[in-house]
């Protein structure tokens, strides 16, 4: 069993930044993609961005693009997502996850954080 614990979410202005935290810890796949989701209220959650083992692999969402970035630290299991010009269309639950694979996590992880709420004020 895996446990993801996620930090940093908080109330910002539009335009400000947040960097989002989120830990792995106990029994961790050796080799694992990382990435993050958000569900807004009465919306399905989707996809923000994902990061491959080696970290050089990176995807994100086309609403995200050129804003976000998300990264890893291996050593610590930890994965961030670094959001800059944020948006009042940004707020959500932010989720992070892990699949066992080494490119990307996909549509079904294999385990999900609790939540972190972000939330952006025009």
């Amino acid at each position: 069993q895996v446990q993801l614990v996620e930090s940093g979410g908080g109330l910002v202005q539009a335009g400000d930044s947040l960097r989002l935290s989120c830990a792995a810890s106990g029994r961790t796949f050796s080799m694992y993609a990382m990435g993050w989701f958000r569900q807004a209220p009465g919306k399905e959650r989707e996809f923000v961005a994902s990061i491959g083992w080696h970290g050089s692999i990176t995807y994100y969402a086309d609403s995200v693009k050129g804003r976000f970035t998300i990264s890893r630290d291996n050593a610590k299991n930890t994965v961030y997502l670094q959001m800059n010009s944020l948006k009042p269309e940004d707020t959500a639950v932010y989720y992070c996850a892990v699949e066992h694979a080494v490119l990307r996590v996909g549509p079904h992880p294999d385990y999900w954080g609790q939540g972190t709420q972000v939330t952006v004020s025009s």
